[in-house]
């Protein structure tokens, strides 16, 4: 899931460089890959509550193991009700996008969650403050107009599961907005950390009412879709902390190429012409956004 496919708010330490490209694609590829993993499980007919519960506690599993000479600053906050509010945010998103890939391609899920960045600067006005100029206005008024194409409202073809993965996006936006907010009080570990435990909580209360004795095989897929996930995080901060994001960012596109191939791979999936214009005119949106950005950025 791109569902989980940004950290913003990162200060990069070397921003003349483009070491950090190789880290994000190496992110993306494993967000996709925990994707194909709780496809995998939901269509082997494990219950969502019970998959989400695999994806968040194998991450903080990992994140314990690793973290643990340090866990105790780690786990300290200065803004814990934002933390909290941040962490149920992130549950919210992956349970919506997980719950759409039940209904929808993996490819197309994917293809709504670039509509997240573009979110994010329709609420950077409103919410943060930041000045947003008529031509980023049209790159999200453009970006909107691929997801329409995508969804086909009115259409014979429109599938209703396609709306979760949209509603992800937007969930996903206010997330990454809060984020913004949260970065000026804990650094990145914390906030991490913060977002696999709640998320690991939450689900470990309610998962044992939707329980299906996992196979071996299940078992793998729910440790899979775990430590994608953490390690996913760990490489996009690195790709972060070693190149700017307006560098790194045209890369998080290839999500939809990970995703395209799993789906055909594994569940026999291509997507139609209307998905891939669509995926096409939102990737081209979110790309002009990000250009004007970094023009902003430089004036």
């Amino acid at each position: 899931m791109q569902n989980d496919h940004a950290i913003p708010g990162a200060v990069p330490e070397a921003t003349s460089t483009r070491r950090g490209i190789h880290w994000v694609i190496i992110a993306t590829f494993l967000f996709v890959t925990m994707d194909a993993s709780v496809k995998a499980l939901l269509r082997d007919g494990y219950e969502l509550p019970q998959v989400i519960w695999g994806r968040y506690f194998f991450h903080v599993l990992l994140l314990v193991i690793v973290l643990a000479p340090c866990i105790r600053i780690v786990a300290q906050s200065g803004n814990l009700k934002l933390q909290l509010t941040r962490s149920v945010l992130m549950l919210l998103t992956t349970s919506l996008f997980f719950a759409g890939l039940m209904f929808v391609p993996l490819a197309e899920a994917s293809a709504m969650m670039l509509l997240s960045p573009l979110v994010v600067t329709a609420l950077a006005m409103p919410i943060l403050k930041e000045p947003v100029g008529p031509r980023r206005w049209a790159g999200v008024v453009l970006g909107m107009l691929g997801a329409m194409i995508i969804i086909r409202p009115g259409s014979e073809f429109i599938s209703l599961g396609i709306l979760l993965p949209a509603a992800a996006a937007c969930s996903f936006a206010i997330y990454q907005v809060s984020t913004r907010y949260l970065s000026e009080a804990d650094p990145i570990l914390t906030t991490l950390f913060f977002t696999a435990l709640v998320g690991a909580v939450i689900t470990s209360m309610v998962a044992p009412f939707y329980w299906t004795p996992p196979s071996s095989k299940a078992w793998m897929l729910l440790i899979c879709a775990g430590v994608c996930g953490g390690i996913g995080h760990f490489a996009l901060i690195k790709a972060l902390t070693m190149s700017p994001a307006s560098i790194i960012a045209p890369y998080s596109y290839l999500n939809l190429i990970w995703a395209t191939i799993y789906g055909f791979v594994l569940f026999a999936e291509l997507p139609d012409m209307w998905t891939i214009c669509g995926a096409a005119i939102i990737s081209g949106s979110g790309l002009y956004v990000y250009h004007r950005e970094r023009v902003r950025n430089q004036d």
